[in-house]
């Protein structure tokens, strides 16, 4: 008896338009609800492979949270790379070699949120793969699970990185490579050093870009090479190429977020400005033009004007609010709602 009754409820709120087929989108909300994840409109390694073998540039920006990875999705940016640069850029370090692998599976959840789009590569972080392949691909696993991202990138060069690789690759993670100049090894390199410029260091570039795709990376990052170099890294290697600052001849080009916007940003930029970036705006000056423009406006009382206050009381209820302040002895306060009431009247006279 009890399931027929259940089951003649259900049919009454079918018949009234309201019991709704389960769903995980809610009724009509403030922001609409989430939208639905669709795995077939994200970026794949395989579509990065299917570009590069028809001669498609590729294209990558770092992205560290969730404004910078809606841009990114906005703009149809192929790959989003949660970089350790955010060690400079967001945190303020000299260097990339402070940021923890707990602060950048907060940027990669950030970015997760607002990339829809681009495939998510996420920087593993000094200190944090080294040590073993087993330390590599635990830190790996939890980049990916952890940080909601597809790949991960590491800075190559040393036979224990290229091992580290080679076995997250084998636990079935995808893994981007990174020679030249490899911001984690500047104590090695004596600072931010372009590499490749003598004979043995160029052969180098190449060595590691190929045993890294031996190791199974599905592309490698080329940093801060002569673009000859970068033209013979990518010419040897079945794999994409990613340059910043390698030149033109490579399979795709990757900029920090910040640089390309021209944005106001950590000192050490600001005394060694990139040169192989361009700064397709000047988004600093903007920024910094509107804060002092609101500055100002505080200052000079002249924001919040009347059309940046729009929340009113009933004109009917003013007198009633006046008196309930007098009544909780509240005088002062009662002048001051008396003096602003008859301020907004003046200027709705004017």
């Amino acid at each position: 008896m009890a399931f027929m009754a259940a089951v003649s409820r259900a049919a009454l709120f079918s018949r009234a338009g309201i019991i709704r087929s389960m769903s995980n989108i809610p009724e009509n909300t403030v922001y609409g609800g989430p939208k639905s994840q669709s795995p077939d409109h994200r970026v794949t390694v395989t579509q990065i492979k299917q570009k590069h073998n028809k001669g498609d540039p590729i294209t990558m920006v770092t992205a560290y949270d969730y404004p910078s990875a809606v841009h990114l999705d906005s703009a149809g940016i192929d790959i989003a790379l949660v970089g350790d640069s955010a060690a400079m850029v967001v945190h303020g370090y000299d260097t990339t070699l402070p940021i923890t692998l707990e602060e950048m599976l907060v940027h990669c959840r950030a970015v997760a949120r607002g990339a829809k789009r681009p495939l998510l590569v996420g920087d593993l972080p000094f200190g944090f793969y080294e040590s073993s392949s087993i330390q590599a691909i635990d830190t790996a696993v939890r980049i990916l699970k952890e940080g909601a991202m597809d790949a991960i990138k590491l800075e190559g060069g040393a036979p224990s990185r290229i091992t580290a690789a080679k076995s997250i690759v084998e636990a079935g993670i995808a893994v981007m490579g990174h020679v030249g100049l490899t911001p984690q090894a500047i104590s090695v390199l004596g600072g931010f050093r372009p590499q490749g410029r003598n004979v043995a260091s160029a052969v180098k570039v190449v060595e590691t870009a190929l045993a890294l795709q031996e190791a199974g990376c599905f592309s490698v990052v080329l940093e801060c090479v002569p673009p000859l170099v970068a033209a013979a890294a990518t010419s040897a290697l079945q794999i994409p190429t990613i340059g910043i600052g390698a030149g033109p001849f490579c399979s795709g080009q990757v900029l920090v977020y910040h640089d390309l916007l021209g944005m106001m940003q950590h000192p050490h930029h600001a005394k060694v400005t990139p040169k192989f970036c361009k700064q397709f705006a000047q988004v600093g000056d903007v920024i910094n033009k509107a804060l002092v423009d609101y500055k100002e406006e505080v200052t000079s009382r002249t924001f919040p004007g009347a059309a940046h206050s729009p929340y009113k009381i009933n004109p009917a209820d003013v007198d009633g609010f006046l008196s309930e302040l007098q009544k909780m002895g509240l005088d002062k306060a009662a002048s001051a709602a008396a003096e602003a009431a008859e301020k907004i009247n003046s200027n709705k006279s004017k």
